[in-house]
C-alpha cells in the first residue's frame, strides 16, 4: 500500500501540537525532524552515551522542525491539507509559535517507510533502568538492572525517545515501588504502560482517543510478555472512567492536561500520584496552577531541553 505524506514545517516549540493535529486528522503515524534533537550531539560521541545517530553522517535540519504525517491515499488531500493549514495557523491563539507553518504533501512508498525507521531507530538506554529496543534488533541485556521495552514503531505513535516521553519514563522510575494500579491516558505506542509493568506496577489500564493508537499499543504490548495483562481501550481522556488508581500518567499537550486534572483527582486514591509531561516552558505555570486549584501537591518538576514533566500527588484528607 502506498501513502501520502503531509509535512508541516514549524518551530521546535510546536512539534507536539502539530503532531496532535496530524494524528487527529487521520495520520497513521508521524515523523519528527527537529533541529533541537541534534543540538547537543557531538562528533566522536556516537554510540558512547546512547546517541541513536551520528550527526556527521545523517542530514538534518539546522533550525526549526518539520513534522510529517502519513495518510492512506484514499483520503481527499486538497481538503485535508487546507484543514491542517487552518489548524496550524490557529496555534498562535494558544501562544504557540507555528514557525513557517508551511503545509505540503507528497506521495511515499510503503517500502520506503520501513527502510527509514529501521535505518535510524536503534536500542537506546533512556533511563537508569529502561532501554527501548526496536523489534528487529537482536539486543542483549547489558546489566542486571536493565529492563527492555520492545517496540515496533511501524506507522505508529512514537519511538519513546522524544524528551516528553523520556521525562515520563524517568518519573515512573522515580515513583514506582511495585504493585501499584495505574491508568495511562493517551497511551499512543503503549510505551509508558510497558515501562510501568517492567518496573513492577500491577494492574494497568491504558486509553487513547485514537483507534489507530490503540491498535499500535496492543501490538507493542504483545511484544512484551511482562505487559501481557495491560487493558487497552478507546476513550477520551478519563470520560466515563471511575477507577481508584495509585498512579495516573499522561504524556499529552498542556492544553489537554488542563481538562484532565479534575478527572485525575476523581480517579486517584488519596495520596495517589499524577505524572504529566508534554509541557512546554511557557505552559508550566498554567499546569501548576490548575493542579493546585484541584488540590494536588506538586512534588517534583523534571526538565529536558524545553520540555517539562511534573510529579504531583492527590492531597490526603487533612493535608496542607
Amino acid at each position: 500500500m502506498d501513502w501520502t505524506a503531509i509535512k508541516v514545517v514549524s518551530s521546535s516549540e510546536a512539534v507536539e501540537a502539530v503532531s496532535y493535529i496530524l494524528t487527529s486528522e487521520g495520520a497513521v503515524g508521524v515523523q519528527i525532524d527537529d533541529a533541537k534533537d541534534f543540538a547537543n550531539l557531538k562528533p566522536g560521541r556516537y554510540g558512547k552515551h546512547g546517541e541513536i545517530i551520528d550527526p556527521e553522517k545523517i542530514p538534518h535540519r539546522e533550525s526549526g522542525a518539520a513534522v510529517t504525517g502519513y495518510f492512506p491515499q484514499n483520503i481527499f488531500f486538497p481538503e485535508l491539507v487546507s484543514t491542517i493549514q487552518e489548524k496550524v495557523n490557529k496555534l498562535k491563539e494558544y501562544q504557540l509559535d507555528p514557525g513557517a507553518g508551511v503545509v505540503v504533501s507528497e506521495a511515499v512508498n510503503n517500502k520506503d517507510w520501513a527502510t527509514v525507521w529501521q535505518k535510524y531507530y536503534h536500542p537506546l538506554r533512556v533511563t537508569n533502568q529502561l532501554t527501548i529496543v526496536p523489534q528487529w534488533e537482536n539486543y542483549q541485556q547489558q546489566a542486571t538492572n536493565e529492563k527492555l521495552i520492545i517496540l515496533d514503531p511501524g506507522m505508529a505513535f512514537g519511538t519513546g525517545t522524544h524528551p516528553t516521553t523520556r521525562l515520563m519514563l524517568e518519573a515512573l522510575e522515580i515513583v514506582v515501588r511495585g504493585g501499584e494500579s495505574m491508568i495511562d491516558v493517551g497511551t499512543g505506542s503503549g510505551v509508558l504502560s510497558i515501562a510501568a509493568k517492567q518496573l513492577g506496577v500491577g494492574k494497568v489500564e491504558a486509553y487513547d482517543v485514537d483507534e489507530v493508537a490503540v491498535r499500535s499499543a496492543k501490538k507493542n504490548i504483545a511484544l512484551n510478555p511482562a505487559a501481557a495483562d495491560v487493558k487497552v481501550g478507546v476513550n477520551s481522556l478519563l470520560d466515563g472512567i471511575h477507577t481508584q488508581a495509585d498512579l495516573i500518567v499522561a504524556n499529552i499537550l498542556a492544553e489537554i492536561i488542563i481538562p484532565l486534572v479534575p478527572q485525575a483527582f476523581e480517579n486517584l486514591k488519596p495520596g495517589g500520584q499524577f505524572l504529566v509531561s508534554g509541557i512546554i516552558k511557557d505552559k508550566v505555570a498554567l499546569v501548576e496552577q490548575e493542579l493546585m486549584k484541584h488540590h494536588f501537591v506538586i512534588d517534583q518538576k523534571l526538565r529536558m531541553k524545553d520540555w517539562y514533566g511534573i510529579i504531583a500527588h492527590k492531597s490526603a484528607e487533612g493535608e496542607e
